[in-house]
């Protein structure tokens, strides 16, 4: 689509020999040589760009500005070149200046440079109206087919008290899922509870979900409400549920099939009035096939499931997340991307998935600092290399010294993804749940 120019300048001369160059540049051109007669114009139609010249029979560019800012941009043709009209313009809302006589290659590289400027703050602005007009679920950003499918689920089970299994790869949004159940149902006004399976000892998992009494075992010096009883009229996430070992797995299937449960070292019994939803990154039906997991737990817990899409097959949605992304990085601070940035991002196929791309946007934002406009070049560290492992050191290392910087390596590699990392390393996600916590004390 050709791009309309608005020339507005009072020497008909001039403003006729700069609307041929332009025509010869390959954009439409309107002429106007009074700021009345410009207003006509843009009364019928807003053009790309405006070519304004400083002074005007019934106007001046300091006077034109403030009123089409917010509109298209601007460029001020004056023969009043001081650094003093400069900073007057652009401050007044400018997108540029160039003095008179004008050299028409400068002419033609300010315009292109303008306008791409324009169109990079258009797409964002679209972007961020899509943002808040789908900004939905608590934050389940998105208005893909898997998406929308996605949302038809949540709503379809959140009125119920059915127990759901969330499945989805690692940094998928699992948990928001789960939350955005519990905000749709009637449970809503209580809080949200969640607990991480995959941190938690085998030995402490009944005493963690069911609680304890005093003196039930060596350390139980008081009585202690587990958080099945804490979470009672609420929701309770259960995360990682993949990760729990044989035994705990038989304890929560009966307290899921009873509804009542008891204290560790305890005689009274306890209503479990509490919706579960539950999520893993497994595959719970072939670790049940396998022996590995408790197939009548698995059926119990499956009667309604939903699937998390990975980022890879809904890379439409990647323009409204990394505006959201943005948003929040900036803290009222606006900070925008290039195009050619967002389609590089929609071409990677995030192995981590939402929680990647916002590591990733994160660190560009930071590299991106002061200018505030993500390109390309601020997201190389996505870009494919050598996929040889070499670890330096400055001396003969220990067994122990290099497991260290290898899963540092891929802690930085992976962006924390532990699947990814289990995967490489060839270790247990529990595992690598435990390197991370001892690396934090």
């Amino acid at each position: 689509m050709t791009t309309d120019i608005l020339v507005v300048d009072d020497d008909k001369v001039f403003n006729d020999l700069l609307c041929r160059r332009l025509q010869a540049m390959g954009y439409g051109t309107i002429a106007a040589n009074s700021w009345t007669e410009a207003q006509t114009h843009l009364s019928r139609a807003e053009p790309g760009l405006i070519l304004l010249d400083f002074r005007l029979p019934d106007a001046s560019a300091l006077e034109i500005l403030p009123e089409i800012a917010n509109g298209c941009p601007a460029i001020i043709l004056t023969g009043f070149g001081s650094i003093k009209n400069a900073v007057d313009l652009i401050r007044a809302g400018a997108a540029d200046y160039l003095t008179k006589p004008v050299d028409l290659d400068e002419l033609e590289l300010t315009l292109g440079r303008v306008l791409e400027h324009a169109e990079l703050k258009r797409s964002n602005r679209l972007y961020r109206a899509q943002l808040a007009t789908h900004r939905q679920q608590h934050m389940l950003i998105g208005k893909s087919e898997a998406m929308q499918a996605l949302r038809r689920s949540i709503e379809a089970v959140a009125p119920t008290d059915a127990t759901v299994l969330i499945l989805g790869e690692s940094g998928t949004g699992k948990e928001l899922v789960a939350n955005a159940i519990h905000m749709a149902s009637e449970r809503a006004g209580r809080e949200f509870i969640t607990l991480d399976c995959c941190g938690l000892q085998e030995t402490l998992f009944e005493s963690e979900l069911f609680g304890h009494e005093r003196g039930a075992f060596t350390g139980a010096d008081r009585q202690k409400r587990g958080i099945v009883e804490e979470a009672a009229g609420s929701t309770l996430f259960l995360d990682e549920i993949g990760e729990i070992h044989t035994a705990q797995q038989a304890k929560l299937l009966r307290m899921l099939e009873a509804g009542t449960y008891r204290r560790v070292g305890g005689t009274k019994t306890l209503q479990a009035n509490v919706r579960f939803v539950t999520a893993t990154n497994r595959d719970l039906e072939a670790m049940a096939r396998e022996g590995s997991y408790r197939s009548d737990l698995y059926y119990r817990l499956s009667r309604f499931v939903i699937l998390v899409p990975p980022l890879r097959e809904r890379r439409d949605d990647i323009p409204l997340i990394v505006t959201h992304f943005l948003q929040q990085i900036g803290r009222g601070n606006q900070i925008d991307i290039h195009p050619k940035a967002l389609e590089m991002l929609q071409q990677h196929d995030w192995p981590g998935n939402v929680r990647e791309l916002r590591n990733a946007v994160e660190r560009a934002a930071i590299l991106a600092r002061p200018e505030r406009v993500l390109t390309r070049d601020h997201f190389s560290f996505l870009r494919g290399g050598n996929t040889m492992v070499a670890l330096h050191f400055s001396h003969e290392p220990t067994v122990e010294e290099i497991e260290e910087e290898y899963f540092r390596m891929l802690y930085d590699k992976y962006a924390g993804n532990r699947s990814r990392i289990a995967a490489a390393m060839g270790l247990s996600e529990r595992q690598i749940y435990r390197r991370l916590k001892q690396r934090k004390h």
